[in-house]
């Protein structure tokens, strides 16, 4: 587990390295941006933003999603994964708010969560997107970054990261933090071909040291 001390270095470090980073689901407004973020489950930002490029043009209220039938509306988003579970899940999302919310996108993750396809993590970004609530979405990349770097264990549950982060990372930190740690994660620090190669972190990232040793017993096999 990293100390206080490489953890600031950490977060100094990806603060150099992606000092603008942001959410890149285009959206003009809380309820386009809880639809895209609802759309971007197990599919890439690119993908969704490709898609609401229209959807936006065609439905700008919860009224209007409402006004079609469910299978017009999985048509609108069928290049998208999962767009009959989420299809349905928007109408549902639309009924709530406009019962319950009179059309207004609430502000409090307690709430956010009543609406359908909407977890912790998509409320997370509502909250810190949209309101300026500091909060820290855990997503397949912080998740990730957060384990290889060693904020915390392998092991460990994404309410478990979560938690994790909110204590060693300074509260007025976590907005911009949770971005940092997907652009990294994202550009950098990836799934598949981490750049560990290159990256600053790599002397306090204890899985990237194990994967160096590793390519040099390779290279050392191979010569």
């Amino acid at each position: 587990m990293l100390t206080k001390k490489d953890i600031r270095f950490c977060l100094d470090q990806m603060t150099e390295m992606f000092p603008d980073a942001h959410c890149e689901l285009i959206h003009k407004n809380p309820f386009e941006l809880v639809i895209a973020t609802l759309l971007s489950a197990q599919t890439t930002d690119v993908n969704v933003n490709r898609v609401t490029a229209d959807l936006f043009q065609k439905y700008s209220t919860p009224e209007d999603y409402l006004a079609v039938s469910l299978e017009e509306l999985q048509q609108d988003i069928r290049s998208i994964g999962l767009y009959r579970t989420k299809a349905n899940n928007i109408q549902k999302l639309c009924r709530t708010l406009l019962d319950d919310f009179e059309g207004v996108v609430p502000k409090t993750r307690e709430e956010l969560m009543q609406l359908a396809g909407v977890g912790r993590k998509t409320a997370n970004v509502v909250m810190s997107v949209a309101f300026g609530e500091p909060a820290i979405a855990v997503d397949t990349h912080v998740e990730r970054v957060a384990k290889r770097l060693g904020f915390c264990r392998w092991k460990d549950s994404v309410m478990q990261v979560e938690e994790t982060l909110m204590k060693k990372i300074p509260q007025e930190e976590w907005s911009d933090t949770h971005h940092r740690l997907i652009f990294f994660g994202r550009y950098h620090c990836k799934s598949q071909r981490p750049n560990c190669g290159e990256c600053p972190l790599l002397i306090v990232c204890r899985e990237g040291k194990k994967r160096m040793r590793k390519l040099e017993k390779q290279q050392k096999t191979v010569n």
